[in-house]
Protein backbone atom coordinates (compact mmCIF):
# COMPACT_ATOMS: atom_id res chain seq x y z
CA UNK A 1 0.00 0.00 0.00
CA UNK A 2 1.23 3.47 -0.85
CA UNK A 3 2.58 5.61 1.97
CA UNK A 4 -0.11 8.22 1.35
CA UNK A 5 -2.83 5.60 1.78
CA UNK A 6 -1.25 4.60 5.10
CA UNK A 7 -1.44 8.21 6.22
CA UNK A 8 -5.12 8.42 5.28
CA UNK A 9 -6.07 5.23 7.09
CA UNK A 10 -3.94 5.80 10.17
CA UNK A 11 -6.32 8.20 11.85
CA UNK A 12 -7.01 7.92 15.55
CA UNK A 13 -9.51 7.53 16.82
CA UNK A 14 -12.10 8.47 14.17
CA UNK A 15 -12.57 9.79 10.64
CA UNK A 16 -13.83 12.92 8.93
CA UNK A 17 -16.24 13.10 6.00
CA UNK A 18 -13.38 14.29 3.79
CA UNK A 19 -11.26 11.26 4.68
CA UNK A 20 -14.20 8.93 3.99
CA UNK A 21 -14.72 10.57 0.60
CA UNK A 22 -11.01 10.21 -0.18
CA UNK A 23 -11.09 6.51 0.65
CA UNK A 24 -14.29 6.09 -1.36
CA UNK A 25 -12.58 7.57 -4.43
CA UNK A 26 -9.35 5.62 -3.93
CA UNK A 27 -11.08 2.25 -3.74
CA UNK A 28 -13.50 2.87 -6.63
CA UNK A 29 -13.12 0.14 -9.21
CA UNK A 30 -10.98 -2.11 -7.01
CA UNK A 31 -12.08 -5.69 -6.28
CA UNK A 32 -13.90 -6.02 -2.98
CA UNK A 33 -11.39 -8.52 -1.58
CA UNK A 34 -8.50 -6.21 -2.42
CA UNK A 35 -10.25 -3.29 -0.73
CA UNK A 36 -10.93 -5.33 2.39
CA UNK A 37 -7.38 -6.66 2.54
CA UNK A 38 -6.02 -3.13 2.41
CA UNK A 39 -8.29 -1.95 5.21
CA UNK A 40 -8.46 -4.99 7.49
CA UNK A 41 -4.89 -6.08 6.96
CA UNK A 42 -3.34 -2.69 7.60
CA UNK A 43 -4.23 0.17 9.90
CA UNK A 44 -7.80 -0.84 10.77
CA UNK A 45 -6.74 -4.11 12.33
CA UNK A 46 -8.37 -4.37 15.73
CA UNK A 47 -10.56 -1.34 15.00
CA UNK A 48 -13.12 -2.77 12.59
CA UNK A 49 -16.08 -5.15 12.97
CA UNK A 50 -18.31 -6.86 10.43
CA UNK A 51 -22.04 -6.49 11.11
CA UNK A 52 -23.86 -9.46 9.58
CA UNK A 53 -27.47 -10.63 9.50
CA UNK A 54 -26.43 -14.13 8.37
CA UNK A 55 -29.09 -13.71 5.71
CA UNK A 56 -29.40 -14.96 2.15
CA UNK A 57 -26.26 -13.24 0.81
CA UNK A 58 -24.22 -12.93 4.00
CA UNK A 59 -21.88 -15.85 3.37
CA UNK A 60 -20.07 -13.98 0.59
CA UNK A 61 -18.83 -11.12 2.76
CA UNK A 62 -18.25 -13.38 5.75
CA UNK A 63 -16.08 -15.69 3.64
CA UNK A 64 -14.20 -12.75 2.14
CA UNK A 65 -13.39 -11.29 5.56
CA UNK A 66 -12.58 -14.66 7.14
CA UNK A 67 -10.15 -15.36 4.29
CA UNK A 68 -8.25 -12.22 5.28
CA UNK A 69 -8.54 -12.47 9.05
CA UNK A 70 -10.92 -14.90 10.76
CA UNK A 71 -10.46 -13.03 14.05
CA UNK A 72 -12.25 -9.89 12.85
CA UNK A 73 -15.23 -9.45 15.19
CA UNK A 74 -18.53 -10.45 13.56
CA UNK A 75 -21.59 -8.90 15.16
CA UNK A 76 -24.99 -10.56 14.87
CA UNK A 77 -28.11 -8.95 16.28
CA UNK A 78 -30.00 -11.77 17.97
CA UNK A 79 -33.34 -10.01 18.27
CA UNK A 80 -35.26 -12.93 19.72
CA UNK A 81 -37.46 -12.85 16.60
CA UNK A 82 -35.28 -14.63 14.04
CA UNK A 83 -36.29 -17.66 12.03
CA UNK A 84 -34.86 -20.83 13.60
CA UNK A 85 -33.25 -21.48 10.20
CA UNK A 86 -31.25 -18.26 10.51
CA UNK A 87 -29.86 -19.17 13.92
CA UNK A 88 -28.87 -22.64 12.71
CA UNK A 89 -27.31 -21.15 9.58
CA UNK A 90 -25.36 -18.66 11.69
CA UNK A 91 -23.85 -21.41 13.80
CA UNK A 92 -23.06 -23.70 10.87
CA UNK A 93 -21.56 -20.95 8.73
CA UNK A 94 -19.44 -19.59 11.59
CA UNK A 95 -18.02 -23.06 12.13
CA UNK A 96 -17.42 -23.64 8.42
CA UNK A 97 -15.59 -20.34 8.01
CA UNK A 98 -13.65 -20.65 11.26
CA UNK A 99 -14.88 -17.35 12.69
CA UNK A 100 -13.20 -16.90 16.06
CA UNK A 101 -15.00 -13.81 17.38
CA UNK A 102 -18.73 -14.11 16.68
CA UNK A 103 -20.69 -11.81 18.98
CA UNK A 104 -24.45 -12.38 19.20
CA UNK A 105 -26.07 -9.33 20.75
CA UNK A 106 -29.40 -9.52 22.57
CA UNK A 107 -31.74 -6.68 23.56
CA UNK A 108 -31.55 -5.17 27.01
CA UNK A 109 -34.09 -7.09 29.17
CA UNK A 110 -35.07 -3.88 30.95
CA UNK A 111 -35.80 -2.18 27.63
CA UNK A 112 -37.98 -5.08 26.53
CA UNK A 113 -39.82 -5.20 29.85
CA UNK A 114 -40.56 -1.49 29.67
CA UNK A 115 -41.50 -1.17 26.00
CA UNK A 116 -42.30 -4.62 24.61
CA UNK A 117 -43.25 -6.89 27.47
CA UNK A 118 -45.68 -8.86 25.29
CA UNK A 119 -43.25 -9.19 22.40
CA UNK A 120 -45.79 -7.81 19.91
CA UNK A 121 -44.42 -4.33 19.26
CA UNK A 122 -43.39 -5.38 15.75
CA UNK A 123 -47.09 -5.63 14.80
CA UNK A 124 -47.97 -1.99 15.46
CA UNK A 125 -44.64 -0.15 15.78
CA UNK A 126 -41.93 -1.90 13.74
CA UNK A 127 -39.60 1.09 14.04
CA UNK A 128 -39.82 0.93 17.81
CA UNK A 129 -39.28 -2.82 17.79
CA UNK A 130 -36.15 -2.47 15.64
CA UNK A 131 -34.87 0.27 17.91
CA UNK A 132 -35.16 -1.98 20.95
CA UNK A 133 -33.89 -5.16 19.36
CA UNK A 134 -31.30 -3.88 16.86
CA UNK A 135 -30.38 -0.20 17.02
CA UNK A 136 -29.72 0.11 20.76
CA UNK A 137 -27.76 -3.16 21.18
CA UNK A 138 -25.62 -2.37 18.13
CA UNK A 139 -24.86 1.17 19.30
CA UNK A 140 -23.58 -0.19 22.59
CA UNK A 141 -21.48 -2.86 20.91
CA UNK A 142 -19.84 -0.52 18.39
CA UNK A 143 -18.69 2.03 20.94
CA UNK A 144 -15.16 0.64 20.81
CA UNK A 145 -14.80 0.38 17.03
CA UNK A 146 -13.67 2.96 14.48
CA UNK A 147 -15.18 1.25 11.43
CA UNK A 148 -17.79 -1.33 10.46
CA UNK A 149 -18.17 -3.49 7.36
CA UNK A 150 -21.65 -3.74 5.87
CA UNK A 151 -23.05 -6.15 3.30
CA UNK A 152 -25.36 -3.62 1.66
CA UNK A 153 -25.47 -3.56 -2.14
CA UNK A 154 -26.77 -0.99 -4.56
CA UNK A 155 -29.06 -3.39 -6.43
CA UNK A 156 -31.03 -4.45 -3.36
CA UNK A 157 -33.39 -1.49 -3.29
CA UNK A 158 -33.85 2.00 -4.73
CA UNK A 159 -32.87 3.43 -1.33
CA UNK A 160 -29.42 1.85 -1.74
CA UNK A 161 -28.74 2.77 -5.36
CA UNK A 162 -26.41 5.67 -4.48
CA UNK A 163 -24.50 3.81 -1.78
CA UNK A 164 -20.84 4.87 -1.36
CA UNK A 165 -18.05 2.34 -0.92
CA UNK A 166 -16.92 4.21 2.19
CA UNK A 167 -19.03 6.63 4.20
CA UNK A 168 -19.32 8.13 7.64
CA UNK A 169 -21.81 6.42 9.91
CA UNK A 170 -23.94 9.40 10.82
CA UNK A 171 -25.41 7.57 13.80
CA UNK A 172 -21.99 8.00 15.43
CA UNK A 173 -21.15 11.60 16.26
CA UNK A 174 -17.43 10.83 16.53
CA UNK A 175 -17.13 9.80 12.87
CA UNK A 176 -17.04 6.02 12.58
CA UNK A 177 -16.44 4.68 9.07
CA UNK A 178 -18.93 2.40 7.35
CA UNK A 179 -17.48 0.27 4.57
CA UNK A 180 -19.69 -1.23 1.83
CA UNK A 181 -17.30 -3.38 -0.23
CA UNK A 182 -20.06 -5.17 -2.18
CA UNK A 183 -21.72 -1.92 -3.27
CA UNK A 184 -21.34 -2.68 -6.99
CA UNK A 185 -22.11 -6.40 -6.84
CA UNK A 186 -25.23 -7.81 -8.51
CA UNK A 187 -27.04 -11.10 -7.98
CA UNK A 188 -24.97 -12.86 -10.65
CA UNK A 189 -21.75 -11.86 -8.89
CA UNK A 190 -23.01 -13.25 -5.60
CA UNK A 191 -24.17 -16.51 -7.17
CA UNK A 192 -20.81 -16.94 -8.88
CA UNK A 193 -18.97 -16.40 -5.58
CA UNK A 194 -21.17 -18.93 -3.78
CA UNK A 195 -20.42 -21.48 -6.49
CA UNK A 196 -16.70 -20.74 -6.71
CA UNK A 197 -16.22 -21.19 -2.97
CA UNK A 198 -18.90 -23.88 -2.44
CA UNK A 199 -20.59 -21.80 0.24
CA UNK A 200 -23.79 -23.08 1.87
CA UNK A 201 -27.00 -21.19 1.13
CA UNK A 202 -29.48 -19.96 3.72
CA UNK A 203 -32.23 -22.62 3.73
CA UNK A 204 -35.02 -20.05 3.35
CA UNK A 205 -33.62 -18.62 0.12
CA UNK A 206 -34.97 -21.57 -1.88
CA UNK A 207 -38.42 -20.87 -0.41
CA UNK A 208 -38.61 -17.39 -1.92
CA UNK A 209 -36.82 -15.30 0.70
CA UNK A 210 -34.06 -13.28 -1.03
CA UNK A 211 -33.84 -10.91 1.95
CA UNK A 212 -34.23 -12.37 5.42
CA UNK A 213 -34.80 -10.49 8.66
CA UNK A 214 -36.93 -11.25 11.70
CA UNK A 215 -39.63 -13.86 11.15
CA UNK A 216 -42.70 -11.71 11.96
CA UNK A 217 -41.59 -8.97 9.54
CA UNK A 218 -40.28 -11.07 6.62
CA UNK A 219 -42.40 -12.67 3.91
CA UNK A 220 -41.63 -14.48 0.68
CA UNK A 221 -41.09 -12.36 -2.43
CA UNK A 222 -42.99 -12.94 -5.68
CA UNK A 223 -41.26 -13.05 -9.05
CA UNK A 224 -40.58 -9.54 -10.33
CA UNK A 225 -40.75 -7.91 -6.90
CA UNK A 226 -37.89 -5.95 -5.36
CA UNK A 227 -35.57 -8.26 -3.44
CA UNK A 228 -36.50 -6.48 -0.20
CA UNK A 229 -40.24 -6.31 -0.90
CA UNK A 230 -40.86 -8.97 1.73
CA UNK A 231 -39.37 -6.90 4.53
CA UNK A 232 -41.99 -5.11 6.69
CA UNK A 233 -44.66 -5.74 4.07
CA UNK A 234 -47.61 -3.46 4.64
CA UNK A 235 -45.58 -0.86 6.54
CA UNK A 236 -43.95 2.34 5.25
CA UNK A 237 -40.57 0.98 6.31
CA UNK A 238 -37.59 -0.15 4.23
CA UNK A 239 -34.68 -0.35 6.71
CA UNK A 240 -34.35 -1.68 10.25
CA UNK A 241 -32.70 1.52 11.47
CA UNK A 242 -29.07 0.55 11.90
CA UNK A 243 -28.26 2.26 8.59
CA UNK A 244 -30.41 5.35 9.08
CA UNK A 245 -28.64 8.66 8.80
CA UNK A 246 -26.61 7.59 5.77
CA UNK A 247 -27.28 6.51 2.22
CA UNK A 248 -29.54 3.52 2.16
CA UNK A 249 -31.61 4.57 5.16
Amino acid sequence: MADHMRDVIDVAPRFTAAQAADLDARFAGQPAAQMLAALIGDRLVGRVALVSSFGAEAAVLLHMVASIDASVPVIFLDTGKHFPETLAYRDALAATLGLTDLRSLTPDPADLAARDAGGERWSYDPDGCCELRKVRPLARALAGFDATISGRKGFQASTRAALPLVEIDLSDAAGRLKINPLRDWVKADLDAYFEAHTLPRHPLEAEGYPSIGCAPCTSAVAEGEDARAGRWRGFAKVECGIHLGGVGG
